[in-house]
């Protein structure tokens, strides 16, 4: 089986291009099927073809028992499907077993945002007399100005800034690209932070050359920064303000979509905005806060006065 695997996750990084993390991603679900079809099977695993529809029904049923999330589950079965698609494709099974398969109902959660008086008291957490706060705040001002995922932040190069017309170039999943523009806050705090990202790179030990290539924001050894080390700094600054402690970098990217809504964007603009493949998965934004519901409804509704 593991061959079989091994095939297929080389036509993903090949053929479609996938990013790594998907391809760990894909690993892990099939090291799980593998497994647990291994134990179904006395420590043998069976071959892709002589796996059944019978026995994926088991192991969906194995995963609902041990309580792992929906999500989870149909994007393990959307594995699967395209596994055996590609099996097809390449002669070494005759059917798709997965394809009966049904993934569980989704539970569709609201995503949990800030207000704008909140975002306006994390954004002015980071202290400006501070190196690092300088930093933080630009990071959280980007953040929050362009929607971006933390991954998509930390891989941001200084190339990709174009601080004449506002915009940010923004590696997003399956390596797509995109614009997204910043605010006049966000270039306010980018602008504090270069000059001491100049004399970080200058001072490097590594003795580090700037370039295009560089990452915008740099840690205190003048690296590029990794997606938990912006979690921490998150964590300190819901400590400071009292915020929401379920807050995460991703919180930020809600709020973004979130706001942009409730004050009248258009839903196809966020979906761009956002680097959503599907307006469906934009459309979970679509709530609105009770008090803009009232608004509406006292500017809309003829006896609403």
């Amino acid at each position: 089986m593991r061959q079989f695997v091994k095939r297929f996750l080389k036509f993903l990084q090949v053929e479609k291009n996938a990013s790594d993390l998907t391809l760990k991603s894909y690993a892990e679900d099939f090291e799980a099927i593998i497994e647990y079809l291994s134990e179904a099977h006395h420590s043998h695993c069976p071959e892709p073809a002589e796996i059944t529809t019978l026995e994926l029904r088991g192991y969906v049923a194995a995963m609902h028992e041990a309580g792992y999330a929906r999500a989870t589950i149909a994007r393990r079965l959307a594995s699967l499907r395209s596994f055996f698609r590609f099996g097809l494709r390449e002669g070494w099974v005759h059917e798709n077993p997965a394809k009966p398969l049904r993934n569980p109902r989704g539970e569709r959660k609201i995503p949990h945002f800030l207000s704008t008086q909140d975002i306006e008291k994390l954004l002015s957490a980071p202290p400006l007399a501070d190196v690092l706060g300088i930093r933080d705040r630009a990071i959280l001002e980007t953040m929050y100005s362009a929607g971006v995922r933390v991954g998509e932040l930390v891989g941001m190069n200084l190339g990709d800034l174009d601080p004449d017309h506002g915009l940010i170039r923004v590696r997003g999943k399956g390596k797509k690209e995109r614009f997204a523009p910043i605010g006049s806050f966000a270039k306010k705090a980018l602008a504090l932070w270069f000059p001491i990202r100049k004399k970080m790179i200058a001072e490097s030990k590594r003795r580090m050359k700037d370039s295009p290539e560089q990452p915008i924001f740099l840690n205190k050894f003048a690296g590029r920064l990794t997606t938990r080390s912006v979690g921490r700094m998150l964590e300190k600054y819901l400590k400071i303000t009292g915020l929401d402690r379920r807050t995460s970098p991703h919180t930020l990217r809600h709020s973004f979509a979130t706001h942009l809504l409730n004050r009248g964007a258009d839903i196809r603009s966020v979906q761009e905005l956002l680097g959503h493949k599907s307006i469906t998965t934009t459309q979970i934004y679509t709530h609105v806060s009770t008090a803009v519901l009232l608004e509406i409804y006292e500017k809309a509704h003829p006896r609403a006065k």
